[in-house]
Parts: C-alpha cells; sequence; structure tokens
C-alpha cells in the first residue's frame, strides 16, 4: 500500500506591528501602582503650592483693601491646579520615557517645559481664553529652564562634593606649608636629637661645674696637712 507523501505546509509568523523593537524605550505601560503614586505626588505638590499661594492672595487683599478670603481663595486654587498639573504631567512623560534613573539632561528639560506648557494652559482657562496661549509660553519656558539650571547646580554640587577640600595653607601666597606624614616625622626626628645633643652639652656642663667647685676643697686639705 502505498503512502502519499504530502510536503508540510509553513506555519505563518505572527505579524509584528510597524514599530515593534524600534523605540522600547519610550513604552506607555502604566500600572495601578505607578498611576496612584503619580497621583499622590501631584496632589502633594498641587497642595503646597496651593498654601503659597493662598498666603499670596491673602497679602495681595490686604494691600488691595480687598476681602482677603476670596484673594486667598481664589489665588489658592490657581496654584493648586499649576502645581498639581506640572507634577501630573511632568511625571507621566518621565514615566513613559523610561523613568527618571534612565533619561538624559535633555530629557528632563523637555518634559519640564512640556509640563511647564500645561500647567499653563490650565492656568490660562482659569483667568480666561485669552491667557491661555502666553501661559503657555511663560510656563513652557519658565519649567524647561528652570529645569536646566537646577540640573547644573546638581552637577556642579556633587563636583565640589567629590573633589579633596583644598585649604588655605596649600596657596601659593600662604607662608606656611602643609607637612606630609614623612616630613613631619622627620621634622620630629631632627628636633629629638637637637634635644638629646642640648641635654648632653648641659650634662658636661654640670660636670665641668662640679669638678671645678671640688678643686679648692682638695688644694685647702693638702695645705692643711
Amino acid at each position: 500500500m502505498a503512502s502519499s507523501s504530502q510536503p508540510p505546509t509553513p506555519q505563518r509568523s505572527k505579524a509584528l506591528p510597524p514599530n515593534a523593537g524600534v523605540n522600547d524605550r519610550y513604552s506607555t505601560d502604566m500600572s495601578h501602582n505607578v498611576v496612584k503614586d503619580i497621583a499622590a505626588k501631584s496632589i502633594q505638590t498641587g497642595a503646597a503650592m496651593g498654601a503659597v499661594g493662598m498666603l499670596f492672595g491673602a497679602g495681595a487683599g490686604i494691600v488691595r483693601s480687598a476681602p482677603p478670603v476670596i484673594f486667598a481663595f481664589v489665588a489658592g486654587l490657581q496654584w493648586f491646579g499649576l502645581g498639581s498639573t506640572y507634577m501630573a504631567s511632568k511625571s507621566v512623560l518621565l514615566h513613559s520615557w523610561g523613568g527618571e534613573e534612565n533619561i538624559t539632561l535633555s530629557d528632563r528639560v523637555k518634559a519640564s517645559g512640556t509640563a511647564g506648557g500645561v500647567s499653563g494652559m490650565v492656568g490660562g482657562m482659569i483667568r480666561g481664553p485669552r491667557n491661555i496661549i502666553p501661559g503657555i509660553l511663560v510656563f513652557g519656558t519658565l519649567g524647561g529652564v528652570g529645569e536646566y539650571l537646577s540640573q547644573r547646580f546638581k552637577d556642579s554640587s556633587r563636583n565640589k562634593e567629590s573633589k579633596p577640600k583644598s585649604s588655605w595653607l596649600d596657596s601659593r601666597w600662604s607662608p606656611m606649608r602643609k607637612l606630609s606624614d614623612k616630613e613631619y616625622e622627620e621634622m620630629l626626628e631632627q628636633k629629638i636629637l637637637r634635644i638629646n645633643a642640648e641635654i648632653s652639652i648641659i650634662d658636661d656642663s654640670i660636670a665641668s661645674l662640679r669638678e671645678s667647685s671640688n678643686l679648692p676643697t682638695n688644694s685647702s686639705e693638702e695645705k692643711t696637712k
């Protein structure tokens, strides 16, 4: 009985998305814990900014002879919106770009500038439609420039901490010089040798004084004899 052999059917590979593996660093998967952390951080930042805004609003109301409670409430609401939206936008961008530990300075500046633009848009919407575009430009610029200057300041602080601290004795204009351990040990040995030599000289002087003090007594004894 002849068996009919059939050629194996080729298995089709699953189609991959066109951008698969191209930019894995910019993943947008966010778990429930990540969203919860971002929301908590944003609310905390907004609450702190809102408290500062309430203080400034109350002061502005007193200066303008207006109800300070209303000014404080409005200013606190505006500052809360600015702070919370800025932190939320920045945190989402940093997470989607790989996390804070895996991004560069340029990415930080971009994230802060974008987050500043979002917060400026929210602030402009609160104050009126005419303030949206100026708010985006102003707060976006402040966010990017502030982040750049902050990172530069942190880098300079780390470099200063890593470098050994220099003393005023290391300056070439200083009349004194800092000695090494070996030089200090040699200087102590020289001082000890000098002290020993002075002690031996003093002993010789004492011995000669004793001999000279004994001479008259011996001569007087010989005369009496």
